[in-house]
């Protein structure tokens, strides 16, 4: 039997007023949040095309579960469970290996444009031998996916979430627990105004393909509603 390797989707509820909150303004809620459930259809689109995983989503709150059974048919879904993001990261990879699984790679909602290549990358790091560590670092300074081959809950404790030194913070913590980590090419996601404004030139510059709920709700829903808004959000 080969390794077996879940691929997460760690992702929260298209709320208004919840979630993609530092894209208003320009956004209102209502556009923020259906912005953020293209994001979801989109990676969860992306997760299936990925070879060798078994596709799992993380999602908060714990009573939304209705709400991922219908945007991810197939998926299991397991409820983020504790008070902050490490708790949630830590208990999400104990489920995940209590599953039975060899690996996991957990990643964010928030990179509509990252290449499939990444995850597919990640995925042969995690079915080799020998490196027990993968990370694709975000150009804030966090990281967009972590693959482990088992759990280390000293990568996510005390961590100070959100600040330009996660990553180098966790490549810090990964040499002292002695782990080999491969660490992939940078990706942006999508935030700030600023950011919205990228993914806007990105989507209109490149390939029809990719994120099509992405693709089109920014060039189409959203058309001249982020002008003006290169700022730092």
């Amino acid at each position: 039997m080969g390794t077996r390797i879940a691929l997460c989707i760690m992702a929260k509820a298209p709320e208004a007023g919840r979630v993609k909150t530092r894209l208003c303004p320009p956004l209102s809620p209502d556009d923020a949040a259906e912005l953020y459930r293209c994001f979801l259809l989109d990676k969860i689109a992306q997760a299936r095309q990925v070879a060798g995983v078994e596709p799992v989503l993380a999602y908060a709150p714990a009573q939304a579960a209705a709400v991922f059974e219908a945007l991810a048919p197939g998926f299991t879904l397991l409820p983020q469970r504790g008070a902050d993001l490490t708790a949630r990261l830590t208990a999400v990879c104990v489920e995940i290996f209590r599953n039975g699984c060899d690996a996991a790679i957990l990643i964010d909602s928030d990179t509509p444009t990252l290449p499939t290549e990444r995850l597919e990358r990640a995925v042969a790091v995690m079915s080799g031998g020998g490196r027990g560590l993968v990370l694709g670092p975000s150009e804030d300074g966090g990281y967009y996916l972590i693959g482990l081959r088992r759990l280390h809950p000293e990568l996510f404790e005390g961590m100070r979430w959100s600040t330009p030194t996660v990553l180098e913070e966790t490549l810090r913590r990964a040499r002292a627990l002695g782990l080999n980590a491969v660490t992939l090419p940078a990706w942006y996601d999508v935030d700030t105004a600023a950011d919205l404004v990228r993914l806007k030139a990105d989507l209109a510059a490149g390939p029809h393909g990719g994120p099509r709920h992405t693709r089109r709700f920014v060039l189409e829903r959203l058309a001249g509603r982020t002008a003006g808004a290169g700022g730092n959000g």
